[in-house]
């Protein structure tokens, strides 16, 4: 647990003034009064939290710490993003879908000069190599890597010989995937010969004013930058990542993705109908729980109702409409960001300790209200 003084110190919290600030449903003192008592109550060093009604951000918030000097967390503090890079991602692949340079449904291997498992082992993708013998990587999409159904592990490492295979055929079922995000990343930049980081950088974190994030690390990230903390309590190094990784290697702000998220819901860069298409519930989830992601699907008794795989993100349906969802996670890290699209709301999560994350539920339903997100699909630990 933090020491009172550590947390008198590190409990800094640091608003973010927007132009044209719109009025907010939440009480800014009701969020800071529950974040401060889910971060005792958790132990959770730091946290950063950013609200956004009618596609605006009205509350952009930070409290705690960043590191073990105890330095405060703020709400320009560079933050690992994980898995919430693979919704960014997936927006920036839907303006290449727009542009037709990419279409969803096409084969990815038609992108490429050569059959995937000639590539061999590729240290910045995969080992396609592994894949020689089983066709069906003539069949994967864009769609199914999306939706999470190429039918592959997350990881390949993950499989006891560390192999990467197929285990249903592409599009069959969800199964969670970072081996189809790199797939996909693979052909647009080898096939498609764009550089993915350029094309991130230009097509979203410029256009949208994210100056504090990047797909890999910058040595200015130094100056204010998070270290995370573990669900045993102690601290971790924030990760230097060198490599482009669609999949998670992210750093952002919670300043930097309050503007995105607000972005997205007021619907910019994207057309009405390829955002729809985005959040379309394209394939109903069987599975009880997100993660072990190749784990048996649940009898129909046991599923959660209208939960489905859009792409890059998941849809749900709830008591006030459809809703979506991303969360990121890795050790020392806890992320969620969760939207309405009645009055285009969202909370979203930054958490630099992942014990954090026991309290994300009771904190969007703080702001957001009973949204019926399927809280033990995504955090299959939580009690019942």
């Amino acid at each position: 647990m933090i020491g009172l003084k550590a947390f008198a110190l590190g409990l800094g919290i640091a608003a973010f003034a927007f132009a044209q600030p719109v009025e907010a449903r939440v009480s800014p003192g009701k969020v800071d009064a529950d974040v401060r008592a889910a971060m005792q109550r958790t132990g959770a060093r730091g946290l950063a939290l950013a609200v956004i009604e009618e596609g605006k951000p009205v509350l952009v918030r930070a409290w705690g710490e960043r590191n073990a000097a105890g330095d405060p967390l703020e709400t320009d503090t560079v933050m690992y993003g994980a898995s919430l890079t693979k919704a960014v991602f997936a927006y920036t692949v839907m303006q290449l879908v727009e542009e037709d340079r990419l279409d969803l449904d096409r084969p990815l291997a038609a992108y490429l000069p050569r059959p995937l498992p000639d590539y061999g082992n590729l240290d910045d993708y995969g080992n396609w190599g592994d894949l020689a013998g089983d066709e069906r990587w003539r069949r994967v999409t864009a769609r199914h890597v999306l939706t999470h159904s190429v039918g592959w592990a997350n990881f390949a490492f993950l499989e006891p010989d560390r192999k990467l295979r197929f285990h249903f055929e592409p599009g069959a079922r969800y199964a969670y995937s970072g081996e189809g995000i790199s797939l996909l990343q693979f052909v647009i930049e080898k096939g498609l010969g764009l550089d993915l980081a350029g094309e991130m950088q230009k097509r979203v974190f410029d256009r949208f004013k994210m100056a504090n994030t990047a797909m890999t690390w910058r040595p200015d990230f130094a100056r204010n930058l998070a270290d995370g903390w573990t669900s045993e309590g102690s601290a971790e190094p924030h990760d230097e990542r060198s490599r482009v990784r669609a999949a998670g290697s992210m750093d952002t702000t919670i300043a930097d993705f309050a503007r995105f998220a607000a972005a997205f819901m007021r619907g910019e860069g994207l057309k009405r109908s390829t955002r729809a298409e985005m959040l379309r519930p394209r394939l109903p989830i069987a599975s009880a729980s997100q993660f072990p992601t190749l784990g048996a699907e649940a009898p129909p008794s046991k599923r959660w109702k209208s939960l489905a795989a859009g792409l890059g993100v998941v849809t749900f349906e709830g008591p006030q409409g459809r809703g979506f969802f991303k969360g990121g996670h890795n050790d020392s890290t806890g992320n969620l960001w969760v939207c309405l699209e009645r009055g285009r709301r969202c909370v979203v999560i930054l958490a630099n300790d992942v014990r954090a994350e026991s309290a994300f539920p009771a904190l969007v339903e703080a702001v957001l209200g009973e949204t019926g997100l399927p809280w033990r699909w995504e955090y299959s630990w939580l009690p019942e």
